[in-house]
């Protein structure tokens, strides 16, 4: 059975998500400890028991210590099975946690499953200290389907911090095979598009956060499109994403609204990832970086992308992943700048050896 320091590096629930979806995929049980022992409330939260509760129902496992506060946690899953699938992030406590992380918990071992699999999570569908939909959809998505990947997602409700309660329904169809990545080239923004929404509060935000996105925008010298959105929620929330897309690469940036804070402020929180992302000359911005090194480790051939920040967060992912996979990753660069990340899978480590 492989063991996992949950404590290692970044030391957050990325560990345990990314050692069930490999687990789930290679069949390979797993024994995580020190699960988040370094935050605030240690131990599994009810969004990593959505998660864990995903994998289980996709691979039939039989689990340990899947309770509130557990710190540690064994798992052993029998067989990958696709299918119709629900999975609410609110079902063990009420929660925003978010659909997305539940998402890549199980996207690629259900990739793998032999059929094609229908899944529909409730939870936060814009929440902070996760890929807001809008990122999965218009970024993430967009790069594992150019690997392979065949995903669809759809999103009918909106979820906001602290209720939760969106709706997003994914199909993904089966694949025998995912493709090495390339992208090295600085992005030169080509086509940028944004959106400003707002859920049950006055339209004015809406236009507010449009007004002056579009202004930081057009001091940059870039032309953008920016939609409006009223969102359907049961809560209330604010929200603004930038997509630029530029080659082969795209890239994404966001921000929340919060209660005190301004709706120029949030399109200023945006507008300031965008610029400091063109700063850095990379290819890919760093949350894409971090999320895309378990389908790099499971490629054929070799992947390389040129990130706008190495961060702890891609390292502690690359160490997880090296445990469950014959993959192996150099990376050119220090913590905290821009670097090159270079994978080599178990094919071309045998080709080269």
């Amino acid at each position: 059975m492989i063991e996992i320091d949950g404590s290692y590096g970044e030391g957050g629930g990325q560990i345990l998500r990314t050692a069930l979806s490999l687990s789930c995929l290679l069949q390979k049980p797993f024994r995580i400890y020190n699960i988040r022992a370094n935050r605030k409330n240690p131990g599994l939260r009810p969004q990593h028991l959505a998660g864990v509760r995903a994998a289980k129902a996709i691979s039939q496992a039989a689990v340990d210590g899947a309770t509130i506060g557990s710190t540690t946690l064994a798992f052993r899953p029998v067989t990958l099975k696709g299918g119709k699938y629900l999975f609410d992030v609110a079902e063990e406590r009420g929660s925003a946690g978010s659909v997305s992380l539940v998402f890549q918990t199980i996207s690629l071992p259900l990739a793998f499953a032999g059929g094609p699999s229908n899944v529909t999570i409730r939870g936060g569908t814009h929440v902070p200290w996760s890929p807001p939909f809008h990122y999965l959809a218009g970024v993430f998505i967009p790069t594992i389907e150019e690997m392979g990947m065949v995903v669809d997602a759809h999103l009918e409700r909106w979820g906001w911090y602290p209720i939760g309660e969106g709706i997003v329904h994914f199909s993904i169809k089966p694949v025998t095979q995912l493709k090495g990545i390339s992208r090295t080239d600085k992005l030169q923004p080509g086509e940028v598009t944004a959106i400003s929404a707002a859920s049950n509060l006055p339209e004015h935000i809406v236009n507010r956060q449009k007004r002056q996105l579009l202004k930081r925008l057009s001091a940059m010298g870039i032309k953008a499109s920016c939609e409006e959105i009223t969102a359907p929620s049961i809560g209330q929330g604010t929200f603004v994403f930038l997509r630029v897309r530029g080659g082969d690469s795209c890239a994404g940036f966001s921000a929340l609204g919060a209660r005190g804070k301004r709706a120029e402020e949030v399109a200023d929180e945006a507008a300031d990832l965008f610029l400091s992302f063109l700063d850095s000359q990379a290819a890919i911005d760093r949350h894409l970086a971090d999320q895309i090194i378990p389908y790099m480790a499971l490629a054929d051939g070799e992947s390389k992308i040129f990130t706008a920040e190495i961060t702890l967060h891609l390292m502690t992912n690359i160490w997880v992943v090296e445990h469950f996979t014959q993959a192996r990753f150099h990376i050119e660069g220090t913590l905290g700048n821009p670097g090159i990340v270079t994978c080599l899978t178990d094919k071309k480590l045998k080709a080269e050896s």
